[in-house]
């Protein structure tokens, strides 16, 4: 029995583009990003993935990026499971604020340490720690019995939330998780064991 779970993180959006801090706000996908959502879908209808269920945040820009990759793959009415759990990681008082304004504002090092620590969250925020004791829980208890009982899933959910993931399903220190560059509208390609142990990975990135 194949136990597939594919993670894929939404597509470029307004605020990308505009490099502010997004967190739990709402922006929509850019021109880029509706693109690049639908390139996600070419590449996994090529390598003849069709799923069994999906899951995604609360926010549009998931959303739309897996509407797009279902629209793709002719799923377009594949039971889809949203919730929070999955958000983006919390930016708290810096949320909407420009990245370079922000190092200007608290300087190039304290921005870094928000950015890149794993447990040192910015003010009012979420470390990369706080989030993942939010997705993991989520995952074992909702995603992984899904993929475990043989069903086809994918998750397109934000950069945060899926390093959360990547970094239980790849069993990765905080420093190597921290490290860890996911690209826009990317997806990575897991096969698990009947433990839930990762068999293979493939990053559809290159």
């Amino acid at each position: 029995m194949e136990r597939l779970l594919v993670l894929v993180r939404h597509g470029q959006s307004e605020w990308n583009l505009k490099n502010l801090f997004t967190g739990w706000k709402d922006p929509d996908l850019t021109e880029q990003g509706v693109a690049e959502a639908k390139s996600a879908g070419e590449q996994l209808k090529d390598m003849k993935l069709e799923f069994d269920l999906a899951y995604t945040s609360v926010l549009q820009r998931a959303q739309k990026t897996l509407g797009l990759i279902l629209e793709e793959l002719g799923q377009q009415d594949l039971e889809t499971i949203r919730d929070q759990a999955l958000n983006e990681r919390d930016y708290g008082d810096i949320t909407g604020m420009n990245k370079d304004e922000a190092r200007e504002k608290f300087g190039e090092e304290q921005v870094h340490i928000w950015r890149r620590s794993y447990d040192v969250p910015p003010p009012g925020g979420e470390s990369l720690k706080m989030t993942s004791e939010r997705v993991l829980p989520y995952y074992r208890a909702e995603i992984l019995p899904q993929v475990l009982s043989g069903k086809r899933t994918i998750v397109a959910a934000h950069g945060n939330s899926l390093r959360s993931l990547i970094m239980d399903l790849e069993k990765l220190t905080p420093e190597q998780i921290l490290k860890r560059e996911l690209g826009t509208g990317t997806p990575i390609i897991y096969r698990l064991d009947e433990d839930g142990n990762v068999l293979s990975v493939e990053d559809l990135a290159g």
